[in-house]
């Protein structure tokens, strides 16, 4: 599958100002300076879609795209940066915590984790959470162009035997270059492959709220 339109819909500050639940939604977070926008971007095959900054956390709100008029494409704010004022921060973590749990049309939750860096104790929480509260997720992993291939696959099994410890099964793994294009093709076959069944279910749920 590759993305033939890509539009900016809506920038809300609570889940409830989001679009009407009636397609698919995917949402892409991580930490701060991941390479989020980049990644989506890359897979929405618009440079210009998602701003990219050197300046972490400046995404502050939920970020709605709508991908060829089928399915919601979500960037939520970045989690665990500094620069932001405590108080801040906390209203952040409560808009994407309350936007994962109560979106009712949201499929899946893609967390992005750098592949240079060895397991983060924020990332391994979040999964946990979101493993408690029955969401699906899978993880993808960044910048890999930046590190050798033995490199990444030392810390790919770093983080896999970290997971182990606690969960019985392993989401599914994605790994990722914006610069080189790697992982697109796989991302999106998945997002197409999790649509067969949606799209037109939600099609009939909207006919019902309408008529």
């Amino acid at each position: 599958m590759m993305i033939k339109k890509a539009e900016f819909l809506k920038s809300s500050q609570k889940y409830t100002e989001c679009p009407p639940p009636f397609k698919p939604e995917y949402a892409f977070i991580g930490r701060s300076n991941v390479g989020k926008s980049s990644l989506i971007n890359m897979l929405a095959n618009k440079k210009s879609l998602a701003k990219t900054s050197a300046t972490p956390g400046k995404t502050q709100l939920i970020n709605t795209f709508e991908m060829d008029d089928t399915w919601y494409l979500t960037d939520l704010p970045g989690y665990g940066f500094a620069k932001a004022p405590k108080g801040v921060r906390g209203g952040f973590n409560r808009m994407i915590y309350d936007y994962i749990e109560f979106r009712k049309n949201l499929v899946n939750v893609f967390l992005l984790i750098d592949s240079r860096h060895k397991p983060q104790q924020i990332d391994l929480q979040f999964m946990q959470w979101l493993g408690n509260k029955g969401i699906p997720f899978s993880i993808v992993f960044t910048k890999l162009d930046k590190l050798s291939s033995t490199e990444f696959q030392k810390n790919l099994n770093n983080y896999k035997n970290e997971l182990l410890k606690t969960w019985e099964e392993l989401p599914v793994i994605f790994s990722s270059s914006s610069s080189s294009q790697i992982g697109k093709l796989e991302i999106l076959g998945y997002i197409e492959s999790l649509n067969e069944h949606l799209v037109d279910e939600f099609k009939k749920e909207q006919y019902k709220k309408e008529y």
